[in-house]
């Protein structure tokens, strides 16, 4: 049997406490390639069997904690667990996360499914060392069409992989038809954001699809899916991005849908809160749901700012009476720093401001609470009260 990782009485720590991740500073010297190995402490120990990524800052990320083959028939069960969950959510919608990575106890595989398809990503070298296993599951246990690897995201150059976008089993369309609630839209898997959709906005666009009134604005709309869903109640909306393609798309999404209530603006955020804001202008219900602006630690107080100036100009432009729903996918700005940034805002527009409930990742994004890395997605639902 091929020798087992050591790893220091830090990391083995971290595995009692929770958390699947174990550094490169907490593991004892090992050459070996990428894979599943079986992991023990400084006394020997056994801590059970871990995906390994020889060139990752994160070594090793903990699959289980007994000593059972981590094999085809192994991922299947997982899988399969992972999508009973979803099945007992009662989704409303034909496209959801199947498999969260590190939430679902599968660290650094993310599975979606749109439709008859599902789009994966493989985000670790130790996951990819095994890709036919969790192929082979994946086909065997959701049975889809086609599979998709969307393996173009950024943090597999961290771990010395190259990025690709490939089918894998059977056929995967340029472009699938999905259904959110009432509203559908159309997911191009192999170009999109993520693996196509930001599904873990689904259960915010639904709420704002209640919720929505009056004159609406939709900022960093994208592909226009709140706006879309705020266009079932509110009078009009206007919808703002800077991204031409984004706006292409979310016209298509609009037609799909026989809406013709939505104006669609290219334009920096930035710069047309603030002209909006000059010329007086006023909102029932606004959305911000801009992209991530901290990408480090390093670049947490210039997001801060950022995050205030949108939602100071917001607030200002909320008639009284309406909603705001702002949100943060920026992982290194938490919750905390998040609703301090929202008071100061709020004190700062010299409005009346309540907090009218906060908000997250659906479901089928669960966070767990001994792995905060799992739990990115943070918003609240604010009303201007006069």
């Amino acid at each position: 049997m091929t020798e087992a990782i050591v790893v220091s009485r830090r990391g083995a720590a971290r595995f009692a406490a929770g958390h699947p991740w174990v550094y490169r500073s907490d593991v004892h010297d090992a050459d070996r390639p990428a894979g599943i190995v079986r992991v023990v402490d400084e006394r020997g120990r056994h801590l059970g069997r871990a995906l390994w990524s020889p060139r990752s800052e994160i070594r090793l990320r903990r699959l289980t904690a007994g000593d059972e083959p981590v094999d085809r028939a192994w991922w299947a069960r997982r899988i399969e667990r992972a999508w009973r969950l979803r099945e007992s959510l009662d989704i409303d919608a034909t496209a959801c996360r199947i498999v969260h990575a590190e939430g679902d106890g599968l660290p650094s595989l993310v599975i979606d499914r749109y439709g008859d398809f599902v789009v994966a990503q493989f985000l670790s070298a130790g996951v990819e060392a095994v890709r036919a296993d969790v192929v082979g599951a994946m086909a065997d246990v959701l049975g889809p069409d086609g599979i998709l690897l969307r393996n173009d995201a950024s943090v597999r150059r961290h771990e010395g992989l190259p990025l690709s976008v490939e089918v894998v089993h059977g056929t995967v369309p340029e472009e699938i038809e999905v259904r959110e609630g009432r509203v559908r839209h159309l997911v191009r898997p192999y170009e999109a954001q993520k693996t196509g959709a930001f599904l873990d906005q689904r259960e915010n666009h639904l709420l704002m699809g209640r919720l929505a009134r009056g004159r609406a604005l939709d900022v960093f709309t994208y592909q226009g899916l709140f706006a879309l869903h705020m266009a079932r109640r509110a009078d009009t909306v206007q919808a703002v991005d800077s991204s031409a393609a984004a706006l292409d798309a979310a016209r298509a999404n609009a037609d799909l849908n026989a809406c013709r209530t939505i104006a669609w603006v290219e334009a920096n955020a930035f710069d047309h809160l603030r002209a909006l804001e000059g010329a007086g202008d006023r909102f029932d219900t606004i959305v911000l749901d801009p992209p991530a602006f901290a990408k480090s630690r390093q670049s947490v107080v210039r997001a801060l700012a950022g995050y205030k100036e949108i939602n100071l100009r917001a607030l200002r432009l909320l008639s009284g009476g309406g909603l705001l729903l702002t949100c943060s996918c920026s992982y290194h700005v938490d919750r905390g720093q998040f609703l301090t940034m929202l008071a100061a805002a709020a004190a700062d527009s010299g409005r009346r401001t309540s907090l009218v409930t906060l908000v997250g990742q659906g479901a089928d994004h669960p966070e767990l609470l001994t792995v905060p890395e799992t739990g990115y997605l943070k918003g609240a639902l604010l009303r201007v009260d006069e």
